[in-house]
Order: structure tokens, then sequence, then C-alpha cells
């Protein structure tokens, strides 16, 4: 299986799940679910976040979501990341384990959910055997979007 780039995952704002960039369009940006396989096209008001992009606030600094994944990774093995549906005290209990030092005044249970809900879609559909931007041939493939 291909390793997956985060940099091509995309979170988008009122759509449930996770997207596949597809293509670059004049209006905007063809993207397919990676649940359903079905391609969309989002206009340029559409909230498109690259789960590159994202972090997490820990007491010392912001941990990219590639490292969270990781580290989740390591710690649940071949299991499933809690579900998103789980109890706060699952979920904090959960990241506690993982990120020990995450900022509980600034990573709510909302962005747990969030987290847990990507890192399952990822693994079910995806690879968690992620690609690294300094990797060779990364680069070209930034500057050719």
């Amino acid at each position: 299986m291909a390793k997956t780039n985060l940099q091509k995952i995309l979170s988008i704002a009122g759509q449930p799940g996770l997207y596949r960039f597809v293509a670059q369009a004049n209006s905007g940006v063809v993207a397919e679910s990676i649940i359903t396989g079905k391609r969309n096209m989002f206009g340029m008001s559409a909230r498109l976040t690259s789960l590159s992009d994202i972090s997490i606030y820990t007491e010392e600094e912001e941990v990219q979501l590639l490292k969270v994944f990781e580290k989740m990774k390591e710690h649940l093995g071949d299991s499933n990341a809690p579900e998103a549906k789980s109890k706060p005290e699952v979920l904090k209990a959960f990241f506690d384990k993982v990120l020990p030092d995450y900022d509980r005044d600034r990573f709510y249970t909302s962005h747990m959910k969030k987290v847990v809900e990507w890192y399952n879609t990822l693994k079910q559909h995806e690879s968690l055997d992620f690609e690294y931007p300094q990797e060779p041939g990364a680069q070209e493939e930034q500057s050719a979007e």
C-alpha cells in the first residue's frame, strides 16, 4: 500500500470525513471522499485544511498531527483509536497516554474526537505509513501543484 501524504489529505469544513486532493480547478478544488470514493468540486469559499497543516498544542510547543498519529500508532499497534463518540474521560485518558503534555486549556474534547476519527479513517481506508515532506521527490511534487 502506498504511503499516506498528509499534504494531500483534506478536512473540509461542514463536510464529514476526510478527502483526498485530486486536482486544482479554476473555480476551486476537486477532492475525493476517502470513505466513499465520490468526487466533489469545492469552490474557493470552502474551508479546506490539509492535515499536514494541523498541529496540537502541548505545554512546550505545537506538535504536528503527523507526529501525534505516529505516537498513536506506536501506542495502539494494530488496534483502532477510541471511537469519536467515546465519553470525554475516555478520550482524555487516551491522550494522557499518547501525548501526556497536551495543553488541557487549548486541546479540547471536540479536537480529540476529530483526531481519533481521522486516525481510524486513515487506518481503515488509507495507510498509517506516512510520507515525510523531506523525502526525495516530495519537493518536486509540492512545486508541481
